[in-house]
């Protein structure tokens, strides 16, 4: 199993002794004195004068994450671009959010989903997993952004908040001055003392700790409640459509969805987070939605950038992007790093369909061919991931049939949490 950040963790068992989910995933284990005094020194703690228990810390995270004013247009708030209601993903079908210092610049890509990142591991070229063979090599794996770029959860959570596409802050300074100024102003001090913003940097620190602390908060952010968690629990059964298409998700052969999105529980008896954190290229079409996009020399190419620079020298990462959880997929509004897909079916027919009919996905090139990967420069065809689903000649079988696809959309909308079906269920199971 994946675990929650050394600096974190530490901080959680200092002064939180609450179980998470049941059957979800393990016992937090008892706190220690060492524990505890990580929490106090992590490096990106504030300062000292008073530390807050993890109930202030999420309460406080929750307040920051849906206040305005934190936002240099003071219209946007985390919750803006990353709705509670709709599991804290976009609200709406567009395909990448408004914000910025006028609160109307586009962003370059979709809003991801914030929950079920509790594990993330930190971003690596060469990834071994726990799983009992550390000989294979996974590849550029974790990190959290769609390409990977930011290492924890409050690294990521300072990149909206000075993103000029985003909240447009400046700098530090100016989400703390943005901060003082503001009606949580009080509540912050009170968090960490009266003299926090005498120090900025503290203030700063403080801001990222509560955000972070907040979105590992299990009700909010990796409840398990849906019905294929009931499903592994044997409280609920799948109907014959959804298990249809669980098998079809699963078969290599076929829908191969498993082979990134993990579907099994793990050997530690963790419940799937229905992804692999990897890093793939699915040559998705061009979205020309996309303000950006409207330059036809602008790609974005993940990995290798534009928002990331470290990995620029390395064209066989181009066009690369983190493997989302399809956990509460069926609540998003637009799907794939660009937002280029509104519709669910559409998405699995793209995945079957992509190289058997290719003139479904991609335009026509001047001498009538079909300009496939239409979102790569040329010369990065080779990039693109070609295992199943994908693969075979145009005009060929498609992976999935119409009927097949129904029934994987119809297993992906299992994964939605809020699930209040298990006792009718059970009912059902055992009635004689």
């Amino acid at each position: 199993m994946k675990r929650i950040p050394l600096a974190l963790a530490a901080v959680l068992l200092a002064a939180c002794h609450r179980q998470p989910p049941a059957a979800a995933i393990p016992a937090t284990p008892t706190a220690t004195p060492a524990a505890a005094s990580a929490g106090a020194t992590a490096a990106y703690a504030p300062g000292q004068q008073r530390r807050a228990s993890v109930e202030e810390l999420t309460a406080l995270g929750r307040a920051l994450f849906s206040e305005p004013s934190l936002s240099a247009s003071g219209r946007s708030s985390c919750a803006s671009c990353h709705s509670p209601e709709h599991a804290y993903g976009p609200p709406n079908r567009l395909a990448a959010q408004l914000g910025g210092a006028d609160g109307a610049t586009q962003g370059t890509r979709a809003a991801p989903s914030l929950k079920y990142l509790q594990t993330v591991p930190p971003f690596t070229e060469h990834y071994h997993d726990d799983d009992g063979d550390d000989s294979v090599d996974a590849g550029p794996t974790g990190g959290y952004d769609w390409d990977g770029r930011a290492q924890s959860a409050h690294e990521q959570a300072r990149g909206p908040l000075l993103s000029p596409r985003e909240m447009g802050n400046k700098d530090d300074a100016a989400v703390v001055a943005r901060l003082r100024a503001g009606p949580l102003a009080a509540r912050f001090r009170s968090a960490f003392g009266e003299a926090i913003f005498d120090h900025p940097d503290a203030a700063m620190r403080g801001v990222l700790m509560a955000l972070e602390v907040f979105q590992q908060s299990p009700a909010d952010f990796y409840p398990y409640t849906s019905k294929y968690d009931a499903y592994l629990r044997k409280q609920a059964v799948l109907t014959p459509q959804e298990a249809r298409g669980l098998a079809l998700f699963n078969d290599e052969h076929k829908g191969n969805c498993a082979s990134c999105h993990i579907s099994k529980i793990g050997q530690g008896g963790a419940f799937p987070q229905f992804t692999d954190y990897g890093l793939i290229n699915l040559g998705v079409p061009r979205n020309g939605r996309l303000a950006v996009n409207a330059d036809p020399a602008y790609f974005d190419l993940g990995l290798c950038g534009p928002d990331r620079a470290d990995l620029r020298d390395h064209r066989e990462y181009c066009g690369r992007f983190r493997t989302p959880s399809l956990r509460n997929v069926a609540l998003r509004g637009v799907y794939f790093h660009n937002g280029g897909f509104d519709d669910l079916a559409q998405v699995v027919r793209f995945y079957a369909q992509r190289d058997s009919a290719p003139q479904k996905w991609y335009p026509r090139n001047a001498d009538g061919g079909v300009h496939k990967f239409d979102d790569l420069p040329a010369g990065l065809e080779g990039n693109v991931n070609m295992e199943a689903p994908f693969g075979g000649r145009a005009g060929g079988k498609a992976a999935l049939s119409e009927r097949e696809i129904a029934d994987v959309v119809a297993f992906l909308r299992t994964l939605t949490d809020g699930y209040d079906g298990v006792k009718s269920d059970i009912r059902t199971r055992t009635r004689p």
